[in-house]
């Protein structure tokens, strides 16, 4: 007979009275593992799964997180994070980024336009009132400095005049024999250094009515033409964006980006408008200040040169007084505010 071969512990596999594999020493293996593991170390639950021989599946390794003698599932799907507070470096990186982006673009239209490659907006009669109000703003800073350089150099005359004056004085009381023919040039000459005073207020004051005009109220339009022009570049960056999707292939692809650059289109649009009804405005409002004006030193510069040249002291006097202008009094002070009061 032939010797039963030795049996070895693991190669046995218990069977039921019914035939079914006996799964319990299984179990009982994976129940001593657990218990071995310390309860506090947060490892992960391992499960091992034996299957019979005639399948063709290979061992399963289970494995889950450990928390004492339940195990929690995880179920796929999208994972979604919780608001955060927003980075302020973030937010600084997507303004430069978007400021670059807008800076391309308006750059790209400028060279576009330049090259006469691109298309740009135009209001025919706004863009000819603008170019109107920059000549006239030339012409007249050219009239603001040559009545400066008459102030400056009738102050020089004034200030002659006035010396001249004092040195006929002093020789009309040292000489007996010419004391009359000196005080009659020192009369003349002092009564024309009070008059070119009168004259050098009305010029001074009309130079600082025009230099307001000029570097304030026309400035201040031509600041906001600027931002008129400067939205209108970007309106024309974006409409030449809008047309080029528009002119290529519609898909899931270009469609949302056909539908964001119709959004900023749509915003620059609206800029643009605000900005053409404003400049529109200015220049409404600023020609009626220009007319009112100029025309009131216009009529003061004319009365007050005819009246010096003229000789006619007492015309020269009233001009100021019709403008309420105050001459200051060589050699004096302004009153201090408590003096004022």
């Amino acid at each position: 007979m032939a010797q039963e071969s030795p049996k070895n512990s693991a190669a046995e596999i218990p069977v039921t009275s019914n035939g079914e594999v006996d799964d319990s020493h299984e179990h009982g293996f994976n129940r001593d593992l657990k218990r071995s593991l310390p309860a506090g170390l947060g490892l992960s639950e391992t499960q091992i799964t034996s299957h019979g021989f005639d399948s063709t599946k290979e061992g399963v390794i289970e494995a889950g997180s450990f928390q004492g003698s339940q195990r929690t599932q995880t179920k796929s799907g999208p994972v979604i994070l919780a608001d955060e507070t927003k980075n302020p470096a973030m937010e600084k990186l997507e303004l430069v980024r978007k400021w670059s982006l807008n800076t391309y673009k308006c750059t790209r239209q400028i060279i576009s336009e330049k090259l006469g490659r691109g298309s740009r907006t135009v209001d025919l009669e706004l863009e000819a009132q603008i170019d109107i109000l920059r000549d006239n703003k030339k012409k007249y800073e050219n009239i603001l400095k040559l009545a400066q350089t008459l102030s400056t150099q009738l102050f020089q005359m004034v200030h002659t005049q006035r010396q001249l004056g004092d040195a006929f004085a002093d020789l009309s009381l040292k000489s007996l024999e010419l004391h009359e023919e000196f005080g009659y040039n020192a009369d003349t000459q002092k009564l024309l250094a009070k008059n070119g005073e009168t004259l050098l207020g009305a010029i001074n004051f009309f130079i600082a009515s025009v230099n307001t005009l000029v570097n304030k109220t026309i400035e201040d339009t031509l600041m906001t033409v600027k931002q008129y022009e400067s939205a209108r570049i970007e309106y024309d960056a974006y409409r030449t964006d809008l047309e080029e999707l528009n002119l290529g292939p519609r898909d899931a692809n270009t469609l949302p980006k056909i539908e964001q650059s119709q959004h900023l289109f749509q915003a620059h649009k609206e800029k643009y408008d605000k900005m053409r009804n404003d400049v529109s405005v200015k220049l409404k409002f600023l020609e009626e200040n220009k007319v009112k004006v100029l025309h009131n030193q216009l009529v003061l510069f004319h009365n007050a040169i005819a009246a010096y040249f003229a000789g006619n002291q007492k015309q020269l006097e009233q001009t100021l007084k019709q403008f309420h202008i105050k001459l200051k009094t060589p050699g004096v002070d302004a009153p201090s505010w408590l003096e004022e009061q």
